[in-house]
């Protein structure tokens, strides 16, 4: 297993292009440049030679594996590859009883790659902690899923992790063009590609270079002539080109179309327009943060379940992930588009705010301030102040705005779901405050 990634291996034209474009050294790199750039502590570990346990976190496709080659060429260690899906706990012990041996007896210092850590459960894991606390091995593990969930605590709390985000367009599109140029890659077939087949396979590959990569090769062997054009980028990548730019107008009219239709109360307008986004490519995470921005701004009070469960869809998008999140995101989009609306809360703070720009910063009443000190009791802050739990109702016939805002409403809560009941609680926690004799 010493040495697995030799870089030989990337001349050999039998295998995938996505294999013979990983990185030989730091430059040349794809995206990554929060860890990576001149300076940023990771590069510098690499470069000073003086890597620690290590957590690569992070989606496929985005440079995990290639990372652990460029330390392998580019570090004094020995290196091991090894992988959680197809290893066995026996090879483990075998390649720490060997590291050991090599530390003892040579000095030899042996850096331990292991792909898809999350593979092995936490028992399993166990078996690398006595290696890496006695320094026989410096562990580098790589994993799609949150390591705070995956990856033994005890092995975490000895490695720095490090979070590596799917790659930008820019990034694979340089990478797909160094693919066409380089002899590595496909430079002998002396192929061209239209500007907007590179864009759509940048931009559908979902920030995985392997994807991308591997759309481009079936290009390149399905080819006729020496142009790869867009329609050939959609039938190698299997998608379509939707009429959708995450940064143009395109972009703005579908969450809008989409925000309208939870608003209407449309659940079948909303389902669709859900599906637009989402098989264009856009991200999951920005259409929950829209979800979570309505179900206070047009649900509100009307459904107080509303926030509780499109914070829960959030929670299962980024730990499910895509395919699969699209069903949790419809069981959401549904529940908000057929929920009582009511945009009081929203309407509330919009009128306090106004209230504050335009009076300022009005004293606080004496009677509703802290009085921690013996000063501010003599000021008398705290003065008058009545406790609400010891009155009838738990309501205390006392006003808590400033006095020149006193009977001012600013949240009116309509007579829609929940709302109305909190209307009615409303009028009874006035009338206890205005009367509490009664």
């Amino acid at each position: 297993m010493d040495d697995l990634f030799d870089q030989q291996n990337h001349q050999n034209s039998t295998q995938p292009l996505a294999e013979r474009m990983r990185p030989h050294n730091l430059d040349e790199v794809v995206g990554q440049q929060h860890l990576l750039a001149e300076g940023k502590l990771l590069r510098r570990l690499i470069e000073t030679d003086q890597l620690g346990s290590l957590i690569f976190w992070g989606p496929p496709g985005t440079g995990k594996t290639s990372l652990g080659q460029v330390i392998a060429n580019t570090t004094s260690y020995r290196f091991v590859f090894f992988s959680a899906v197809l290893g066995s706990i026996k090879e483990v012990r075998e390649i720490l009883a060997e590291a050991k041996s090599q530390r003892a007896y040579h000095s030899r210092r042996t850096l331990l790659f292991v792909d898809e850590i999350h593979r092995f459960n936490k028992a399993q894991q166990d078996a690398f902690l006595p290696a890496v606390e006695k320094g026989d091995i410096t562990l580098i593990g790589a994993t799609t899923e949150n390591p705070s969930f995956e990856v033994n605590s005890a092995l975490l709390s000895r490695s720095r992790v490090f979070v590596l985000e799917s790659l930008d367009a820019d990034a694979l599109k340089s990478l797909l063009q160094r693919a066409l140029n380089e002899e590595r890659g496909l430079a002998l077939r002396k192929l061209k590609i239209d500007d907007d087949a590179l864009a759509f396979l940048a931009d559908k590959a979902d920030g995985d270079a392997r994807v991308a990569l591997g759309a481009l090769e079936v290009a390149a062997a399905t080819v006729t002539g020496d142009t790869i054009d867009l329609n050939l980028a959609q039938e190698s990548l299997q998608k379509k080109a939707l009429l959708y730019d995450k940064g143009a107008e395109e972009h703005y009219n579908v969450i809008s179309a989409f925000i309208k239709s939870m608003r209407g109360s449309d659940p079948d307008a909303a389902l669709y327009w859900l599906a637009r986004m989402i098989e264009a490519g856009e991200d999951p995470l920005f259409i929950v943060r829209r979800m979570v921005i309505f179900a206070s701004e047009d649900v509100g009070n009307a459904d107080p379940r509303a926030l509780q469960l499109t914070l829960a869809v959030q929670q299962a998008v980024h730990f499910v992930g895509l395919p699969e999140a699209r069903i949790t995101l419809a069981q959401g989009v549904t529940y908000l588009a057929t929920a009582p609306k009511s945009n009081a809360s929203y309407i509330g703070i919009k009128l306090a705010q106004a209230e504050v720009r335009n009076s300022g910063a009005l004293p606080v009443p004496k009677h509703v301030r802290n009085a921690p000190t013996k000063l501010m009791k003599e000021l008398n802050y705290g003065k008058g102040y009545q406790y609400a739990h010891d009155h009838k109702g738990g309501v205390a016939p006392q006003e808590h705005l400033p006095e020149e805002l006193v009977g001012t409403t600013y949240y009116q809560p309509t007579d829609r779901g929940y709302e109305k009941m909190i209307a009615e609680r409303m009028a009874f926690n006035r009338n206890r405050r205005e009367n509490p004799q009664d």
